[in-house]
């Protein structure tokens, strides 16, 4: 046996790759095509295959090392010297297998390469624009693809617009797509170039085609990614389709080779899925991409993150097309948009909501509040109505502890906790967040003051950390400072109840002998009717009202 180095073949242009993942580790014995690591460019995800069988030495790469043609990314141990001409054990000391990047110029047909399965090769096409029902010259407004991509028949290549309507264009092909003939802006009609393509064909021959017979290089993807391509339509046109295609299992053992292409793992990387955890139902239990989406519904399905979980599924809602009425702009959502969307239809969806509406006095509180300015002045500190509102809901925590718990529906189990962590709401130019602020209960006035103002203030500068974010047993929501009597907050569950507060504002209030004017706070309790009922709602709600009304209750 003899050791050989392991380099990084021709890119295809690309100076520099970086390695996103190896595939093997010192020890392993690896197959002749077998992939060693992957790398990835600005256009494509490429497993980087063996030049030969043997045994794995040394890989001298880590994750994240940029690497480039020539490269040594490891040494192997070589089975065998014997077989094959000089020049094909030339190639293979030299490094990767030639068909991660053919050379079609030089060879010529007389060396053909290690050809892909028999009745398969790969073509090179353009899609064009179809028949518009006799629209012309219509702007593309969005491109669909980019460059590397894998598509499908009748995935959109671009969307178009006319004065009546915006429609997709589909693409005819399924394959990956190589150049984009077309940019935002350009106006097109029936038959112009939109994008190259490179598609797997059968040549109904049931002869071998290499790749020096086809009419040009593949795209900037791994071979074996479009060989599953390959096996995945003729499964699917073969075979009935699976209702559910894919299922957890328990990891593999550590070192344990996972079979899956570029195009399949950029996918993982997408959704956060650990391929690791997803069972293969390709040739040999390859994973394909189907079995990466059914992954990741079944994982959303278990943290009731898919509408219809709990018996509630809901049918969605289709846009018309906008532009029929006036002129519109589309934005992209932000990620704290899009969280927080996803969040408040999740607990809208599941917990059944209740609302109890009440009207402190805080007459005396604002009071006593304002005359705390100088010492505030002198703290540091502002005084707000905040810490009289958290130091009132712990105590009435502590008071009914049946609110200060979270229901495991799964297990059923109720989870009382033994702390009470508050979060408040606090409205920011990046959406809403929610820091918590801890232990309520066992600090004073000054501290929660202090503590509310530099969490609402790193809120705003986006600097919280994801544990200030994290723990809380009950929310507090305020508009006091915009307006409004009253309104119905949404439960951020897995807690049972949130606090809404609107404006204050004077009104007569009977004594007893004549109506006296007293400044009133409008709360607003939303609970999950799972576990607490409205006699308990109403004495949480009063119980907050009283202790706000009296201070002195807060010291008993």
């Amino acid at each position: 046996m003899s050791e050989q180095e392991i380099k990084v073949p021709d890119l295809g242009g690309a100076d520099e790759v970086e390695v996103i993942e190896i595939l093997v580790s010192k020890g392993d014995s690896v197959e002749e095509e077998d992939p060693i690591l992957t790398v990835e460019s600005d256009k494509a995800s490429v497993e980087l295959p063996s030049p030969g069988a043997g045994k794995i030495t040394k890989i001298t790469v880590k994750v994240g090392d940029k690497v480039k043609e020539g490269d040594v990314v490891g040494m192997m141990e070589a089975s065998g010297d014997a077989g094959g001409s000089d020049d094909e054990k030339d190639t293979k000391e030299a490094g990767f297998s030639k068909s991660v990047k053919p050379d079609l110029k030089s060879e010529g047909k007389a060396k053909k390469e290690p050809a892909p399965k028999k009745n398969t090769g790969f073509r090179l096409v353009t899609a064009k624009v179809p028949a518009l029902d006799g629209l012309e010259h219509v702007p593309i407004i969005e491109i669909n693809v980019n460059e590397g991509d894998e598509v499908g028949v009748d995935d959109p290549l671009v969307t178009v617009e006319s004065d009546k309507a915006t429609m997709e264009i589909p693409s005819p092909y399924a394959g990956a797509v190589g150049k984009i003939l077309v940019s935002e802006g350009e106006r097109i009609s029936e038959g112009h170039e939109l994008v190259e393509m490179t598609i797997v064909e059968d040549n109904g021959q049931g002869e071998e085609i290499g790749w020096e017979d086809t009419c040009s290089e593949p795209p900037e993807s791994s071979i074996s990614d479009k060989q599953e391509g390959k096996a995945e339509t003729e499964r699917n046109s073969e075979e009935p389709k699976p209702a559910q295609p894919s299922a957890t299992h328990e990891p593999p053992t550590p070192g344990a080779k996972i079979h899956a292409g570029p195009a399949v793992r950029k996918l993982a990387r997408e959704f956060g899925a650990d391929l690791a955890r997803i069972k293969g139902s390709g040739p040999k239990f390859r994973i394909i991409k189907d079995d990466v989406q059914a992954f990741v519904k079944s994982q959303l399905r278990q943290d009731g993150t898919v509408a219809g979980d709990s018996g509630s599924s809901i049918p969605g809602v289709k846009l018309p097309d906008f532009s029929q009425f006036g002129e519109v702009k589309r934005e992209a959502m932000s990620r704290m948009m899009f969280a927080t969307a996803n969040n408040m239809q999740r607990s809208w969806l599941n917990v059944p909501h209740v609302t109890q509406f009440e009207d402190a006095d805080i007459t005396d509180m604002e009071d006593f509040r304002k005359a705390q300015k100088a010492a505030g002045e002198k703290k540091g500190v502002k005084m707000t109505p905040l810490p009289f509102l958290l130091k009132a809901c712990a105590t009435a925590l502590a008071e009914l502890p049946q609110f200060n718990v979270s229901l495991d529906m799964e297990r059923k189990e109720v989870v009382r906790k033994q702390f009470i962590h508050i979060g408040i709401a606090v409205d920011t130019p990046n959406g809403l967040m929610v820091p918590v602020i801890r232990d309520v209960d066992k600090k004073g006035l000054w501290e929660l003051a202090a503590e509310s103002a530099e969490l609402a203030q790193k809120a705003r500068d986006k600097q919280l950390k994801p544990a200030e974010t994290q723990g809380a047993c009950f929310t507090i929501t305020s508009l006091g400072g915009i307006g409004g009597t009253a309104f119905t907050p949404i439960v951020n569950t897995p807690e049972v109840a949130i606090l809404g507060v609107s404006k204050a504002a004077m009104k007569p209030v009977w004594d007893g002998k004549g109506f006296q004017p007293r400044l009133m706070l409008p709360l607003s309790l939303s609970y999950d009717h799972r576990a607490v009922n409205g006699v308990d709602g109403g004495k949480l709600i009063s119980l907050i009202g009283d202790l706000l009304g009296d201070l002195r209750r807060l010291l008993l």
